[in-house]
C-alpha cells in the first residue's frame, strides 16, 4: 500500500495564534478524509477572519483540542522554533497471528505535514513621551494588522491546498466501512528534535521492517 503524503505551505505565527490554525487545518483535513455521516457545522476562528467546517464528532473535537494544548505547551517551552504536526491515517492487520498472541501493525496510507514557524511577538521600545507612546501604539496595530492579513491569506492557500490534495488523491484509500479512518495526530516532545516529532518517526521506520507500517 503506498502512503501518499502532503507537505502543506509553512505558517509564520505567533503562539495566540496557534489553537486557530491548528484547529482549522486538522478539522479541515478530517472533514475531507470522512466517509462517515456527520452534520457538519461552520466555526469561526477566535482571533482570524476565516471560518472552517467540523465533522461535528465531539469526539474528534476533544482529541485535536487535546493535542493542541500539549502542542502550545510544548512551544511554551521552545519559543521561536520551527515545528511540525503530522496528521497520519492507516490501516491495522493482523501480524504472525498464532494461538495465544495476534500482533497487529500499522499501514500508514496517507500522512499531512502541517509546517509551522513560531516568533514571538514584537516587543517595542518605551518612550517618555505622550506622542511617542501613540506611534508606537499606531505603528504595533498597524503591523499586527497587516501580519494576520498576510496569515489569512496564507492559511487559505493551505486550504485550498489541502481541498485540491484530498480531490485529486484518492486511489490509496482503502476500502473502509463507514466510520471514521484509524489517525494519530504526532505532536513534539521534549526530546525531539527542532522539527519536533521527525526522531520519534525516525526510531519507528528503523523498528519496522516496512517504511510505512509499524
Amino acid at each position: 500500500m503506498n502512503c501518499e503524503t502532503c507537505q502543506l505551505k509553512e505558517l509564520v505565527l505567533e503562539p495566540t495564534e496557534i489553537r486557530d490554525v491548528l484547529r482549522c487545518i486538522l478539522h479541515t483535513i478530517f472533514f475531507h478524509r470522512t466517509l462517515s455521516l456527520v452534520r457538519p457545522k461552520d466555526v469561526d476562528c477566535d482571533f482570524l477572519e476565516i471560518t472552517y467546517v467540523q465533522c461535528g464528532l465531539p469526539e474528534l473535537e476533544k482529541e485535536v483540542d487535546e493535542k493542541v494544548d500539549q502542542f502550545i505547551a510544548w512551544v511554551e517551552k521552545h519559543p521561536n522554533r520551527k515545528s511540525q504536526v503530522c496528521l497520519s491515517f492507516f490501516d491495522e492487520k493482523s501480524k504472525n497471528p498464532g494461538w495465544f498472541v495476534n500482533k497487529t501493525e500499522r499501514i500508514y496510507w496517507e500522512q499531512w505535514f502541517i509546517n509551522l514557524h513560531l516568533m514571538s511577538p514584537k516587543r517595542y521600545s518605551k518612550s517618555n513621551s505622550s506622542k511617542g507612546l501613540t506611534n508606537i501604539g499606531g505603528n504595533a496595530l498597524e503591523e499586527t494588522s497587516s501580519r494576520r492579513a498576510a496569515l489569512e491569506s496564507s492559511i487559505n492557500e493551505v486550504l485550498f491546498q489541502i481541498i485540491n490534495f484530498a480531490n485529486e488523491k484518492k486511489d490509496h484509500i482503502p476500502a473502509i466501512p463507514d466510520r471514521i479512518f484509524n489517525h494519530e495526530i504526532m505532536i513534539p516532545s521534549s526530546s525531539d528534535s527542532v522539527f519536533g516529532w521527525n526522531t520519534d518517526v525516525i526510531r519507528r521506520v528503523l523498528n519496522s521492517g516496512h517504511p510505512y507500517s509499524l
